[in-house]
């Protein structure tokens, strides 16, 4: 058996080994058949602004049978989701992973995905439908290349404070949220953790459990100069005698000079090297520095512990819901569980399995790109008559650039979900 055929059977056995231990809520490989478990939201349809999916590998992929679904149409929303059974992750870790790749270089917009509980109208599925959890990277200009991650609690949504690096290429990336019962979380990219910490940390559900002493006062006799003047440091004598500036010895009366007529000449002056500025003592380290005075912390009599934070009790749904003004954006292999090592698992059979040849397909893809580009290039023409022309191609040149701008404006391509947050 072959080192590579070795590797993928015991792949696939570890990954029969883990199904047998986590509970897989739902999986989503777009298969044969996906249609039957995703609906597409009537959402913006009658303002002829709802974008079509199309079901596709993409322009450059690993393996031209994995398809997933990819956003088709510039300047539309997109609005998609699939019902799973309900699903309460009390006492159970969750985790909610899937793959997105921006063919179309992505420069201001959003790859995320939604979980929402309850009952949920999916063909009216669009921005305003509440959502328990929003996660996935968002990209806009140079300013925000991050991992959104907001938790709705007591009706509010929350943005994680912390900053999650996200992947701004044209492959594909996976994405792994997990949500522990201790209330701890990790974010990974790829397969690699990014980001982890605590629900009590790093968003703002609940109030701090401790504050600062609001009756806490600095005690008077409390020395916080870390240094102090040197008693000892004297004044040299005549000091305060240096001027700021002295005359340019190199400085000489211009022949044409008559000072009659001009007055007495007197040299201009230039900084005196041996000024030293206003004369200060020298700093010593304060033998009675107590350090930098802060009020003590005392418990947050606003803060009351919610043993079920973590806990969103009624799951049922996964979507999509978008808005691209450039399309391209292709999402697969989803996944909702409670098992991280599943999960990892099922992301190093499809992703990382097939990762090293759509690298090799996306830079064939370039390469061939980039030729085209240089047989479309004008040949430079000395002759006369090829002035004309130049002057022309310059004047479409202007016009595609213009029509270019008017119809693309990053500063609006944004998901105004995600803002609304911010």
């Amino acid at each position: 058996m072959k080192g590579r055929d070795f590797l993928s059977l015991a792949i696939a056995i570890s990954l029969l080994l883990a199904i047998s231990t986590a509970e897989v809520l739902f999986e989503e490989r777009f298969d044969d058949g996906w249609e039957n478990r995703w609906v597409k939201s009537e959402w913006k349809k009658d303002e002829n602004m709802a974008g079509e999916w199309n079901y596709t590998s993409g322009k450059w992929n690993g393996d031209p049978n994995d398809k997933g679904i990819q956003t088709s149409e510039d300047y539309r929303f997109y609005a998609i989701s699939a019902e799973f059974p309900e699903f309460s992750n009390k006492e159970k870790t969750l985790v909610f992973q899937f793959s997105v790749k921006h063919e179309q270089k992505l420069d201001c917009g959003g790859g995320y995905m939604k979980l929402l509980s309850g009952e949920v109208d999916q063909k009216k599925f669009g921005g305003d439908t509440p959502y328990s959890i929003m996660f996935g990277p968002d990209i806009c200009g140079y300013t925000t290349k991050k991992v959104h991650a907001i938790l709705t609690y007591n009706g509010k949504n929350n943005l994680i404070k912390k900053d999650v690096p996200c992947e701004t290429d044209q492959l594909t990336h996976v994405y792994t949220f997990i949500l522990r019962p201790d209330a701890t979380y990790s974010i990974l990219v790829d397969n690699e953790e990014k980001q982890s910490g605590s629900l009590y940390s790093d968003w703002d559900l609940l109030p701090s459990k401790t504050i600062k002493d609001p009756e806490a006062k600095k005690p008077e006799d409390w020395d916080d100069k870390e240094y102090i003047p040197d008693p000892e440091d004297k004044k040299p004598e005549g000091y305060d005698d240096i001027p700021k500036e002295i005359p340019d010895p190199e400085a000489k009366k211009p022949e044409d000079w008559d000072d009659e007529e001009d007055g007495e000449w007197t040299a201009p002056t230039i900084p005196n090297p041996e000024y030293k500025g206003p004369w200060k003592p020298k700093k010593l380290k304060n033998p009675n520095y107590k350090g930098k005075w802060k009020a003590p912390m005392i418990d947050n009599p606003d803060f009351k512990d919610d043993p079920d934070l973590y806990v969103f009790p009624n799951l049922k749904y996964v979507g999509i819901e978008l808005w691209q003004v450039k399309s391209g954006t292709l999402f697969d292999n989803i996944l909702i569980c409670d098992d991280p090592e599943y999960a990892k698992k099922l992301a190093e059979e499809t992703w990382g399995k097939q990762k090293d040849a759509e690298k090799s397909a996306f830079d064939e893809a370039e390469k061939k790109r980039e030729e085209e580009e240089t047989k479309d290039d004008p040949v430079d023409s000395d002759a006369e008559d090829g002035d004309d022309d130049a002057d022309d191609a310059e004047a479409d040149d202007v016009e595609d650039v213009a029509e270019s701008d008017s119809k693309e404006d990053p500063t609006t391509s944004v998901d105004d979900d995600v803002h609304d947050e911010l």
